[in-house]
Order: structure tokens, then sequence, then C-alpha cells
């Protein structure tokens, strides 16, 4: 055990078991048709804003592998994942809770809840729909993202915001990134599930929430700003494959307060699909300095 914090002071303890951002703590076990896993969080888990929370990053990919294990059918694939953040995501033992509730033949409903300290903090539901060969018929509208070999290391990120879960990520940008607009690929060689295969849809959903700070515009810190995201939409029409998670954001906000990320997701083979983020959007009083 470790103590780090997020902006490099005197933390909380951490784990950091060299290459995962969970442990299980107990197998799973399957209650009524629910499926219940239980784990604790290691530094690669660690969110930006707090020291004492968990990116929704990796949470998002802990929830995705949950909802793959749970009462898998291979004839229907993962459409949507929708992620409703009830509140602070806590650092520490967590509780992962999978059922289906709406069944069917070939559309099915899936409910994720995470729980931390005795309470519900986040929310997941998923789509899985019956796959059917459509190749011949099928096309995207979405613009393509610079390729990887041509885009450059972005240090950047790290310097910019604290924790755990940033650190771990190798993050390259195209010519064309900047506030606002970003255009960069990330990966990561943190496992999701410590001792156990990440598939890629996991490893790439798990990182998919940086877009909300991968090309911020505001001003973060005292006199700045803070605008957390309270959701994480995801609709996919292909399924993504690949350890590199393409991201074209724009960031959108109004002028009460509300904010949008908009984010066009790509694998090496081109779009797959989008994500969307609604933001809260704060000053930050300069006595909290």
């Amino acid at each position: 055990m470790t103590s780090l914090s997020a902006a490099g002071r005197p933390g909380i303890p951490v784990h950091d078991d060299g290459g995962a951002a969970f442990q299980r703590t107990a197998p799973p076990r399957v209650v009524d048709g629910c499926r219940i896993s239980t784990f604790d969080s290691t530094v690669h888990a660690q969110g930006a804003w707090r020291d004492d929370e968990l990116h929704m990053a990796p949470v998002s990919g802990l929830v995705t592998a949950e909802i793959l294990a749970h009462a898998p059918r291979p004839e229907l694939r993962l459409a949507r994942l929708s992620f409703e953040i009830l509140g602070l995501l806590h650092y520490g033992p967590l509780t992962v809770s999978t059922q289906t509730i709406r069944p069917g033949r070939t559309i099915e409903l899936i409910e994720s809840t995470v729980e931390a300290q005795g309470r519900s903090v986040l929310i997941a539901r998923a789509w899985r729909l019956l796959t059917g060969d459509t190749s011949e018929v099928s096309a995207t509208r979405d613009p393509g993202l610079t390729p990887l070999a041509e885009c450059h290391s972005y240090p950047d990120m790290a310097q910019s915001w604290p924790g755990g879960f940033i650190r771990s990520l190798d993050i390259r940008v195209a010519d064309d990134h900047r506030p606002g607009d970003g255009r960069c690929w990330i990966t990561s060689e943190v496992e999701m599930i410590a001792g156990e295969p990440t598939a890629d849809l996991v490893r790439l959903i798990g990182m998919v929430d940086t877009a909300n700070g991968v090309a911020a515009f505001l001003p973060t810190g005292p006199g700045g700003y803070t605008f957390p995201n309270v959701d994480l939409q995801i609709h996919l029409y292909r399924e993504p494959v690949g350890r590199w998670l393409g991201l074209a954001t724009s960031s959108h906000l109004g002028t009460d307060g509300i904010g949008l990320t908009s984010t066009v997701l790509h694998d090496e083979s081109g779009p797959f699909g989008h994500a969307e983020q609604l933001q809260t959007v704060r000053r930050v009083p300069v006595s909290d300095a």
C-alpha cells in the first residue's frame, strides 16, 4: 500500500498492484439471476477532481466487463451503454450488481449498479441487440481521424490533470488538436481487473470518459472552473477492436452553467460510435486555494 494524492500531496492510502485498475476481493456469485462482484480499487483508477475518488473512465470499464460476463449470449452484442453518476465515486471497496431487466430473444436490457460506502453511486444500463449481416449496406457519415502513426506524444494531459488513472495513459495528439476540439489517440497498459484478460471493448470503453478533459478549454484551479460530467452515454454502431481509442471531441457550453462534450469514437479501422457527456460547470472560488 502506498499513499499518493491526485495532486502529489499526502493523500489517502491507495493500493498499487502494479498493473490493474481493480482487484477482485471474492469470486463473483449469482443470486436470483443477479451477478454480484466485489472489488477493491488501485491507484490506476484514481480520479482527477479529488484525491479520494475514482475516475469515471475505469469505473465504466469495470462495469462493462461485468455486463459482458453477465449471462452472455453470443448472438447479441452491446449497442448502447448509459452511465448515470449518482454521487461521488468513492475510492476503495466496490460492489457491482448486474441483472437483466428486460429479457428478449432479439433485444435485452441489462442494468448494473455500483455501490460504495453503503450507497449506490452509479447505475448503468446496456442494450444488447441481435446481430445480423448488413455488410452490403453498411455506411457511416462520421469523418475519419488523423492516423495514429501521424500523431505525436502528448505529456500535457498528465501535467494538467492529476490522479493515478491519467498517469497510466499514453496519449498521442494530431496537429489539429486544440482546446475545445480534441483530436487524439489514447491507450493504457493497465489491465481492468487483476489476473483477468481485458477484452478490447472493455479496454476502449474504459477510456472514453477522458473525452471530457482531453481538450478542455476552461481554466481549472482557484478562480477557474470545475466541469465534471454527470453521465456518459455511448452508442456503438460497430464493435471496436484493438488497444488504441481515437477521440474526436467537441466541447460546448451554454450560458447557464451546463455544458456538453460530444465525441466520435474511433479504433484504428475507423469510426465505431458516439459518446456524450453532460457537464455541470461551476467557478472555483479563489478562497479554495
